[in-house]
């Protein structure tokens, strides 16, 4: 009786001090990230805070992404499917690193394509800088011969627990499964 009392203060224990295993990169207690304020595709000024008891799911692209920004999304749309119920208590932002295509109109017509509970953020440049700077998100526009461009940017997801921080970067192409993972590790906290 003795024994079995001490192996399962042990397990409890040694359970209580374990990290969760996340199938994407764990990145908590890692200097980045913070509140900001930028304009959803409704037209609302959001800020972080505004999710405080949600698990955020930050992705840093824009509309005319020919690859990257679809791929992810859908992969984040697919995770929220998985997640049943659970999805209510998860908040995908797409940030925009394009502000000068990607108006609130054009946000509003890309964004809710993917998922209606999902949000496209925008601001003007200085704005997006400094946000994409707080998550050490590189972009930069790649002129054509042609006059148009493409931007070149950082391509993997940050999840944020209820409180905001950041915990966990997911690298592009994952897929769904490592995002319902993670973000069921973070809701069960």
């Amino acid at each position: 009786m003795l024994r079995a009392l001490l192996c399962m203060l042990c397990f409890v224990f040694f359970s209580a001090c374990s990290k969760p295993e996340y199938q994407g990169s764990d990145i908590s207690g890692a200097s980045l990230g913070g509140d900001f304020t930028l304009m959803d595709h409704k037209g609302k000024a959001r800020t972080l805070a505004d999710f405080k008891g949600k698990v955020v799911v930050m992705f840093f692209g824009y509309t005319h992404c020919p690859d990257v920004c679809p791929t992810t999304m859908i992969e984040l749309k697919n995770a929220m499917q998985q997640l049943g119920s659970k999805a209510d208590q998860v908040q995908v932002l797409f940030v925009s690193v394009d502000p000068d295509r990607d108006t609130q109109q054009v946000l509003n017509q890309y964004v809710p394509v993917f998922d209606s509970r999902f949000l496209g953020l925008t601001g003007n440049a200085t704005q997006l800088a400094e946000v994409a700077g707080r998550y050490k998100i590189i972009y930069q526009k790649q002129m054509s011969s042609s006059g148009d461009y493409t931007v070149d940017h950082s391509a993997g997801s940050y999840l944020l627990d209820k409180s905001g921080k950041p915990r966990v970067m997911v690298s592009y192409g994952a897929g769904a499964g490592v995002f319902v993972h993670d973000l069921t590790l973070l809701l069960n906290e």
